[in-house]
């Protein structure tokens, strides 16, 4: 991008190998994950529901890296024209909001199994999980609309950019659309996760029939997932409404060594971003076995029914 510091993309030209590296292991993994849900899955409840979205929708945003790989290749020069430019951006949106929504609902869904059992027993069932899968789609692809409006090429220094924001003349109305999307995109989720995942995190270590070492490996697994939200979707949208906002500065205000910093700050967290899409399978695939085994561990152990029904609460969260 050409400013008055200077042309920026030479940080993302260097990137371009790990995107394909990206692409790779998410299609692979997501698709993995999707195939085992198809195929060996019997029974559907709602966190298999939920997962299985989850997973579709990374694999979908896998399919948006090889553009964005492509067009960093250096020189950096976008060759698909307007229509697969706007694509491309509001298939990158529209499956990074869905998988964060879908990562929340699998938080709500084993925050209710787990720390109420008795009253949502039973009244989970697969259908909602459906109804609301398709609502949450429904949502993302609203959320991401407007960048099929503000997506556009740009011409500078003789190369064609594939602009993810807003050309400078609707730069302004643009920030606005970005903070929301960090507030209700990102930030509520990640509020909503996080409080989830403590208070089953205080349930499961206020289990007497669970040793020490399970409650451990849910306590690190629950964390790696709070840990993966925390570094990749909150620093995405923080810097990249800093990287907006330093945009918006007047060009004598703009010190060149913060923006050359905030800029490549902000393609760093992109990547991070891809990376958590790569790391979801193995995360909850991971979690689901750990609980699952963390009930199968306690239920042999004489329990009241109300532990009972959370036991086998907590495999349906799962």
């Amino acid at each position: 991008m050409a400013t008055p510091c200077g042309n920026f993309s030479g940080f993302q030209e260097s990137l371009w190998p790990v995107l394909v590296a990206q692409f790779l292991l998410a299609l692979v993994g997501n698709g993995i994950a999707v195939y085992r849900f198809v195929a060996r899955e019997r029974s559907w409840h709602s966190g298999i529901v939920y997962s299985f979205h989850l997973a579709v929708s990374g694999m979908l945003h896998s399919l948006s890296l090889p553009f964005l790989a492509a067009y960093y290749y250096p020189p950096k020069d976008w060759r698909y024209g307007p229509v697969l430019c706007k694509l491309e951006r509001f298939l990158f949106n529209c499956n990074l909001y869905g998988g964060i929504f879908f990562v929340t609902c699998i938080s709500l869904n084993r925050y209710l199994g787990i720390v109420y059992p008795l009253r949502i027993h039973g009244r989970l069932e697969p259908r909602h999980a459906k109804v609301l899968s398709a609502v949450i789609w429904v949502l993302a692809g609203a959320f991401s609309a407007p960048t099929l409006y503000f997506a556009e090429l740009q011409e500078a220094e003789g190369i064609t950019e594939c602009l993810g924001s807003a050309v400078p003349q609707r730069l302004r109305d643009f920030y606005p659309y970005s903070l929301v999307l960090a507030g209700l995109g990102c930030g509520l989720p990640f509020l909503l996760t996080t409080f989830c995942y403590a208070a089953i995190i205080r349930t499961v270590f206020r289990n007497p029939h669970l040793s020490q070492l399970e409650k451990r490996k849910v306590g690190i697994l629950v964390g790696a997932g709070v840990a993966l939200y925390a570094f990749s979707y909150l620093p995405y949208h923080v810097f990249r409404n800093l990287n907006l906002g330093r945009r918006l500065l007047p060009p004598d205000e703009e010190d060149c060594a913060v923006s050359r910093t905030i800029h490549a700050t902000a393609q760093v967290c992109k990547i991070l971003v891809n990376l958590n899409i790569c790391l979801h399978p193995l995360l909850y695939a991971a979690l689901a076995d750990s609980m699952q085994s963390c009930c199968g561990a306690a239920s042999g152990t004489g329990t009241t029914t109300e532990e009972g029904a959370e036991h086998v609460e907590l495999r349906s969260a799962t």
